[in-house]
């Protein structure tokens, strides 16, 4: 039998079980999108937490075993670097031009809207709907299913050409430190100031974004600022890297979905690490917060004496904190396990870009619903910005869609054990050694789909202590 036949009945059996779990956790489990109010509560799911829980860690932990059989480096190797290219550098050119000159203007659109538009309900405003919706919702959706739309649409990169370029050296030890730290302040201000119910404040944001983005651009040149230092740039060239499409210098290249995970070069240094472990941590932490756990535990601290703001930002921090110490420890165990000399520092940069899929698919889960349920009242928005609808129109979810969100969970957890599991044959000569290297990684993703699984089974209410 042949390993790649081999390969495709344990696929059958991975994919098998993935469904009985979601055949199991029945309920309905909505979107954990309450802390931006944008979306109401959700139930509970009707089978027992334990079961529920068990099942999918049951589900990561049995396909990470049937992973670890295939050992057969040269089928590994085809698998990841399989592709079929695509080239025109015309037709590229054209589209981005087409693509700027969109993304410039739906940008001047978001401002004007935000600043003269309707104020003081999110689902009215076209700004509010486009930012949440479609960059956040829709746009990173497209980004890790299909490919990056973000290169051709980003209207900051197209207002930046028009200016000269300082070209000042970029200094290494930055990184991506910036864009780490810009997004962490994003989602804490999502939390905290009332940019759903005040456009106006949402368009202030975008604008002192623009120049931050645009000065950044001009001083260390576009193409050094747009993939290191440029938050959104990075979250969409991280979530694309998941996707089956990929860019390369010679056109566009299709591969299967989250091969490109497996090379070396989509995550090249610690602070592009960190910026991975944000994009994991930051939609649990936008679960957490509107759960029974997360409210108890933030009524208690404010009933301590803290302002909600800094207990927001305290267990945003602290959370990233946690998942930055849970990954090193992993890194170290590995190292330990594997019997070494690469460095815990190399094997903590080889081993993020699995979570890259967990984080596609805990996005999906997240926004999936969110995006279908809106979508009526961006179009009407859209139709009339200035003079929206009062009452938009919202789209009721069938009680099922909780399976969907489940499996996209499952999913991703599934995807980044395998791609684990590539990068372990890739790294270790003795099959032996890349088995063992795995577990203490395979075991932080058992965790992980535990907790998610476990925040979508939950009720969920408002965040408390913050403004509508």
């Amino acid at each position: 039998m042949t390993g790649r036949s081999v390969a495709a009945r344990r696929t059958g059996i991975v994919v098998g079980l993935t469904l009985l779990a979601v055949a199991v956790a029945t309920g309905i489990v909505s979107a954990s999108n309450i802390a931006s109010g944008l979306t109401q509560s959700r139930g509970d799911v009707s089978v027992p937490t334990w079961l529920y829980l068990a099942t999918g860690a049951g589900v990561v932990g049995v396909s990470a075993l049937l992973t670890m059989l295939v050992t057969d480096r040269e089928f590994l190797a085809h698998a990841h670097d399989q592709h079929v290219g695509l080239s025109n550098r015309t037709l590229a050119r054209a589209a981005s031009i087409i693509g700027g000159t969109i993304g410039v203007g739906v940008l001047l659109g978001m401002v004007v809207v935000g600043l003269i538009g309707p104020q003081g309900i999110g689902l009215t405003s076209a700004t509010v709907l486009l930012s949440f919706v479609v960059v956040r919702a829709i746009l990173t959706t497209v980004a890790y299913t299909v490919g990056d739309p973000w290169p051709t649409l980003n209207p900051w990169r197209r207002i930046a050409s028009v200016f000269p370029t300082l070209d000042r050296a970029y200094p290494p030890a930055l990184g991506s430190w910036p864009a780490v730290g810009t997004l962490l302040v994003f989602v804490w201000l999502e939390v905290v100031a009332p940019v759903i119910s005040s456009p106006r404040l949402l368009t202030a944001i975008i604008l002192v974004y623009s120049v931050l983005t645009v000065a950044g651009a001009v001083a260390f040149g576009s193409s050094t600022w747009f993939v290191r230092g440029d938050p959104l740039s990075v979250w969409f060239r991280l979530y694309g890297s998941v996707a089956p499409i990929q860019r390369t210098d010679d056109g566009l290249s299709l591969r299967w979905p989250g091969a490109r995970l497996s090379d070396d070069d989509v995550v090249t240094d610690l602070s592009v690490v960190g910026f991975v472990l944000v994009l994991v941590w930051e939609l649990t932490f936008s679960g957490f917060i509107v759960t029974p756990p997360g409210v108890a535990v933030i009524e208690a601290l404010v009933g301590i004496g803290l302002p909600p703001q800094l207990v927001y930002l305290l267990l945003l921090v602290g959370g990233y904190a946690l998942c930055w110490w849970v990954y090193w420890v992993a890194a170290g165990l590995t190292r330990s396990r594997a019997e070494t000399y690469l460095s815990r520092r190399y094997l903590a940069i080889r081993y993020a870009p699995p979570l890259l899929a967990i984080a596609a698919g805990y996005h999906f889960a997240h926004y999936i619903g969110f995006s279908i349920s809106l979508w009526p009242a961006l179009l009407e928005a859209l139709s009339a910005p200035l003079n929206p609808s009062a009452n938009p129109t919202q789209l009721a979810l069938t009680s099922w869609f909780g399976y969907v969100e489940i499996a996209g969970i499952l999913v991703g957890h599934v995807l980044a054990v395998w791609i684990a599991h590539a990068v372990s044959i890739e790294l270790f000569p003795g099959k032996l050694q890349a088995i063992r290297s795995q577990y203490p990684f395979i075991v932080v993703m058992i965790v992980f789909t535990m907790i998610s699984l476990y925040l979508v089974s939950l009720p969920t209410t408002s965040a408390p202590f913050v403004p509508a």
